[in-house]
């Protein structure tokens, strides 16, 4: 699945880990972000086209992080990063080669600024990678390792009956039903790296991380959060989603915040035709 892809599906559907210093989930709101209970992982879901998403990411990167870790990037393009061109949008969105396929580098910009002398990492794997795992299964497009994130094992009927339900609305009804089971599959190695980067750069910089990722891959109960509760169960991680206007019944997230509606096209009009 291409990153325009999973954007048409973030604007259409903004929809098992311990919350890390809380009994319960919880809404929290702007005054409460550069205050959340600690955690070694911070999984910052977003609706990718919201800029208020955005702005949210960067209050908690700014409270203080050692690294952060964008869906958006590949390790390749992790290497551009500069400290010095934090100042410079233009200068810093062509160092990192920002991609088409995301939204514009502009409404990203803040969580950079936010940075100060954190390391970053990319996450992002090779679009073929993605692609092969379609047809021939996550666990063997990870290789090394699948085992540890859990791509070894089946998901259960149901979930996976939720999952491909999910995916199907969230590309508007367009898809081929025989699609399905491979699109989960890509999804979970998604999942399964983001994870493995997030756990890289805890090693490396000792936390905390934040992630910078769509909210269906930050959603505690089969998102990464759960890949990595397999991997690294004595991690504390929090998860937090962001919808817009209202939140659902009972969020999968630890906790999440609500904005203002994005302008936008019909993100359906993407699949006519």
């Amino acid at each position: 699945m291409t990153p325009s892809g999973f954007l048409a599906a973030a604007a259409v559907f903004s929809a098992a880990v311990s919350f890390a210093g809380s009994a319960s989930a919880a809404e929290v709101g702007a005054a409460d972000l550069n205050d959340l209970p600690e955690a070694e992982i911070y999984v910052l879901g977003e609706i990718h086209d919201n800029p208020a998403h955005h702005l949210t990411q960067a209050t908690v990167v700014g409270a203080g992080v050692a690294a952060v870790v964008f869906e958006m990037l590949t390790p390749q393009q992790a290497e551009g990063w500069q400290p010095g061109l934090a100042g410079d949008a233009a200068a810093l969105g062509k160092a990192l080669q920002w991609s088409d396929g995301w939204p514009d580098f502009a409404i990203y910009y803040p969580i950079f600024e936010a940075i100060g002398d954190a390391t970053v990492y990319g996450a992002a794997l090779p679009r073929e990678d993605v692609r092969q795992a379609i047809s021939v299964g996550a666990a063997t497009v990870f290789g090394d390792g699948a085992g540890r994130f859990g791509l070894d094992l089946p998901l259960p009927a149901e979930e996976t009956a939720l999952r491909e339900a999910d995916l199907n609305d969230a590309h508007c009804g367009a898809l081929p039903v025989e699609m399905l089971p491979g699109m989960l599959e890509a999804q979970r190695l998604r999942d399964a790296a983001f994870a493995r980067a997030a756990v890289l750069a805890l090693e490396e910089t000792g936390g905390p991380v934040a992630v910078i990722t769509g909210n269906g891959h930050a959603r505690r109960d089969w998102g990464m959060p759960r890949a990595l509760a397999t991997a690294a169960p004595d991690v504390s991680v929090l998860s937090l989603g962001q919808f817009e206007t209202t939140a659902p019944d009972a969020p999968p997230f630890d906790v999440w915040v609500v904005t203002d509606p994005a302008e936008r096209d019909d993100p359906c009009a993407a699949f006519a035709g």
